[in-house]
């Protein structure tokens, strides 16, 4: 659903402002005696975003045990718990219930914005400081965020059409059960139509399919000069595959959306097919200056390469308790007005300065990537050149 600032891009938050209010008796003030800080990570867990959810509750455990080595934070230990939405804002529903009724002092998550339009107030109401990874500007002042929301992702997402493909003619197919792909995909087609380019196909598909092949040759058939899949990664991963040029065919030029920014976009649909599609994302853990120490912590504890999203809810964490600690406990009402003052923080994906109205962070780490031989994202250095992107 960042993360090193991109400062020539200029893109600042300008949504609606949500208060953060206290319940009356706060999940958080009911665990507040208890032997450990009870922080959660919502995050689909199971399901087929599973490999996205492992990386950001790795990311959080790993923050969450350097803190615990340290002597842990005023006077306790971080025990972190797991909130399984599957992507699905009724699991979501459910998982955050159960976890509040069993006390939380803060919350990481969720990704998904479908979930966390359903999830986020309830944490909230239970005075609940979440840090979120949605990406909605409906979830706006719901909690804080350090990863990049749809008003500053799909001015990137348009300039990259333009300025870097160049493109005169786009055909776009969307998730359209999501808030999120709908949100952007509706943006990203207004801010080329504006800059006179033609919007050849608008083409809305629903998750799950085996396979999207007819959708793909009606929009190829209208020749665009790119394609912009605005769909999450295990139907880009299909898309991708459809797009791959057989026996020497000609390769259409691709363009994937932020949703399907994630390792298991290459898993799913191979190095090769991954190749295909670029992919507007955030730069990748290692991608990051001075990150080579939190990778290497992440490889010794987890046998394995950080997730995606593993800096982010990284940083997530570490700035949740970092507020705790200058006001002294987790209470909503000064946890809150704390983070709000953030500013040239420094974490795993850069320097992060919050927007007090939003509690988004300002600029966005958006990007545009590709998968190298290696089967890895990487921020494309050509379209960092072309923008003026410090990467």
């Amino acid at each position: 659903m960042t993360k090193s600032k991109v400062k020539a891009l200029g893109i600042f938050s300008t949504a609606v402002v949500v208060t953060v209010g206290l319940a009356a008796c706060s999940s958080n003030s009911s665990s507040s005696g208890s032997e450990k800080w009870k922080i959660g990570v919502e995050a689909p867990l199971t399901g087929s975003q599973a490999n996205l959810g492992q990386g950001m509750l790795q990311g959080a455990q790993l923050a969450a045990d350097q803190i615990n080595a340290e002597g842990g934070i005023l006077g306790k230990q971080i025990e972190i718990v797991q909130i399984d939405d599957a992507a699905d804002p009724d699991t979501g529903v459910t998982a955050a219930n159960a976890a509040i009724a069993d006390g939380l002092n803060g919350v990481v998550g969720p990704y998904n914005s479908s979930v966390g339009v359903k999830t986020l107030p309830l944490y909230i109401k239970a005075g609940v400081v979440p840090m979120r990874l949605t990406s909605v500007n409906k979830t706006d002042g719901q909690g804080f965020t350090l990863q990049p929301m749809t008003n500053q992702i799909a001015p990137v997402t348009s300039q990259a059409l333009t300025k870097f493909y160049q493109a005169k003619s786009v055909g776009i197919i969307y998730d359209s059960t999501q808030n999120y792909t709908t949100s952007t995909s509706a943006a990203v087609k207004k801010q080329l139509e504006d800059a006179g380019v033609k919007v050849t196909s608008y083409t809305a598909v629903k998750p799950g399919e085996d396979s999207y092949s007819s959708v793909v040759d009606q929009v190829k058939a209208k020749n665009p000069d790119v394609i912009y899949p605005a769909v999450y990664f295990p139907e880009g991963a299909k898309i991708a595959k459809e797009l791959t040029p057989q026996s020497g065919g000609k390769a259409t030029k691709c363009l994937l959306d932020y949703a399907s920014y994630d390792t298991g976009y290459i898993q799913d649909a191979g190095k090769e097919a991954a190749q295909t599609c670029e992919v507007v994302g955030v730069p990748a853990p290692s991608d990051f200056k001075d990150s080579a120490d939190k990778v290497d912590a992440f490889h010794k504890q987890f046998n394995q390469a950080p997730g995606t999203w593993s800096p982010y809810t990284f940083d997530s964490l570490k700035l949740l308790v970092d507020g705790a600690n200058k006001v002294g406990n987790f209470d909503a009402t000064p946890l809150t007005d704390q983070l709000k003052t953030t500013k040239d923080w420094q974490g795993w994906t850069g320097s992060v300065t919050i927007d007090p109205k939003t509690g988004n962070r300002t600029p966005a780490t958006v990007v545009v990537t590709k998968v190298d031989a290696n089967g890895e994202f990487h921020v494309d250095s050509d379209w960092a050149k072309v923008v003026g992107a410090p990467y």
